[in-house]
């Protein structure tokens, strides 16, 4: 898809961010050695990013995706459907991203969702995050509607991506 000159959308629309937990979100505990959720980092991140975007954040759950419950995939896909917002940003852990992206491809038409996260927390330093969640903000306000995973600087369509786990990368599928 070549997007030059693309821009479906108004200039200055919100973007809804929804936050579901992940590696993108986890903090470490140095004393017990385990990783931990506490609050999203997002707030910072588009902060220290110095985002000028209108971007409405709402958390909807702080999970690992291997822990992510059919039901919490299904209110994903409900509060994607039923928010104002046409441009959707969610970020999710990378384990079972794609998963959540095509159910939520079952159920919702008519407005761009792209999903991102890290495969290293942010809190960490050195992080894949910033760039990702940098990547979809932008990805989001171009494609046209439909539902993408966006990682490393590359968009793809959720029913063509797969993260492959020797690599630590998404690839086509095709």
């Amino acid at each position: 898809m070549n997007l030059q000159g693309v821009n479906p959308h108004k200039a200055n629309t919100a973007i809804r961010l929804f936050v579901t937990g992940g590696t993108f979100d986890k903090n470490y505990d140095y004393l017990r050695g385990e990783l931990f959720f506490d609050d999203t980092q997002v707030p910072e991140m588009l902060r220290l990013g110095r985002s000028t975007l209108d971007v409405r954040l709402r958390t909807l759950m702080m999970v690992d995706s291997l822990d992510m419950t059919r039901e919490d995939r299904e209110l994903i896909a409900r509060n994607c459907a039923t928010c104002e917002e046409d441009l959707i940003l969610v970020t999710h852990g990378t384990d079972t991203m794609v998963d959540t992206a095509s159910m939520v491809a079952q159920s919702v038409k008519n407005k761009t969702i792209v999903f991102t996260g890290a495969m290293v927390p942010y809190r960490f330093g050195s992080s894949d995050g910033f760039f990702n969640l940098g990547s979809a903000l932008a990805f989001v306000q171009v494609l046209p509607p439909g539902v993408y995973i966006v990682m490393n600087g590359r968009y793809f369509t959720c029913d063509n991506v797969r993260k492959n786990k020797k690599t630590g990368f998404f690839e086509e599928l095709r």
